[in-house]
C-alpha cells in the first residue's frame, strides 16, 4: 500500500514522502492516527501544495532568527553566586539559570535552547552554544561570579 506521510515518523520517514507498507499497518494504524493519507494524484496535489507553504514558512521564520541570533551573538550575561572552598560554587548554574540572566537583557530564550557541554560549578567566564535552529546557534559570554 503506498501512502503518504502527513507527519515525520522516525524510520519510515518524512512528512509529505511517499512510501509503501504493509497494508495492515496502513488501513489500521497511521490513517486512522492520521499520520498518513492514502496516495492518490489529489491527496499528492495536495501535500505538494503544503509542502510549499511549510516552506515558505520555515523561510520565513528562519530569517527572522537570524536577525534575532546577530543581536544576540556575543552578548554578555553574568550569574551571581555562592561560593564554598576552592571557588567552587554550591550546586550548579543550570539553564534555567542562564535564561534568566539572558532575560534581564532583553531576550527572550527557552531553556531547551542553551547547550551546556558540561554542568558548570566553579568562578569563571564560560562560552554558552544558543541552539535557536539546527542552521543557527549564537554563542553568549556567560561570567559566573561570586557573590559579595
Amino acid at each position: 500500500m503506498k501512502i503518504i506521510l502527513t507527519e515525520t515518523l522516525g524510520k519510515l520517514g518524512k512528512a509529505g514522502d511517499v512510501v509503501s507498507v504493509a497494508d495492515g499497518y496502513g488501513r489500521n494504524y497511521l490513517i486512522p492516527q492520521k499520520l498518513a493519507i492514502l496516495a492518490s494524484r489529489a491527496n499528492l496535489n495536495q501535500i505538494t501544495l503544503i509542502k510549499k507553504q511549510k516552506e515558505s514558512k520555515e523561510e520565513k521564520k528562519k530569517r527572522s532568527l537570524e536577525k534575532y541570533a546577530e543581536s544576540l551573538d556575543g552578548i554578555s550575561c553574568e550569574i551571581v553566586v555562592k561560593v564554598g572552598e576552592n571557588d567552587k560554587i554550591y550546586g550548579s548554574v543550570t539553564p534555567v539559570m542562564i535564561a534568566e540572566a539572558i532575560a534581564k537583557k532583553g531576550f527572550e530564550i527557552d531553556r531547551k535552547q542553551i547547550e551546556l557541554e558540561e554542568p558548570i560549578n566553579t568562578l569563571g567566564v564560560y562560552i554558552i552554544n544558543l541552539n535557536l535552529h539546527p542552521e543557527i546557534q549564537p554563542k553568549i559570554k556567560l561570567w559566573v561570579v561570586e557573590e559579595s
